[in-house]
């Protein structure tokens, strides 16, 4: 029997490092946002004291259809958004997971290869 290694049918972070990630081998160097169904924008926020709640209403409409869960990469270190900034999240019943944006990428690669609608939203400061 010879096995061969899966290839998912999404779009997957492939390598990352401070202050970019690798989106099927292309290397992005600015914050984004990657959602299962196959887009990717750039997302216009290049450090965590900017956020606003408008960042975060602008992942509801996304993919074709809202997601199920948004995974947010925070930087290299560890940063939760006040509740006001993801109460268009929240509202919807959608869940929002904080991490830092290493981690943030190999969940997203893991939920994505599940199937599951996820979209993740990583901020490279820089």
């Amino acid at each position: 029997m010879k096995l061969h290694a899966d290839k998912p049918d999404v779009q997957t972070i492939t390598a990352y490092g401070e202050g970019w990630v690798a989106v099927n081998g292309q290397r992005h160097q600015t914050s984004l946002v990657l959602s299962s169904s196959g887009r990717l924008a750039p997302w216009n926020c290049s450090r965590f004291d900017e956020l606003t709640a408008s960042h975060f209403d602008s992942l509801l409409d996304f993919p074709p259809e809202p997601p199920e869960l948004v995974v947010f990469g925070s930087g290299a270190r560890l940063h939760f958004p006040r509740p006001a900034l993801l109460k268009s999240l929240i509202e919807r019943r959608i869940g929002i997971e904080t991490m830092d944006t290493a981690a943030a990428c190999r969940t997203y690669n893991i939920l994505a290869g599940e199937g599951r609608r996820v979209v993740v939203a990583l901020l490279l400061e820089v």
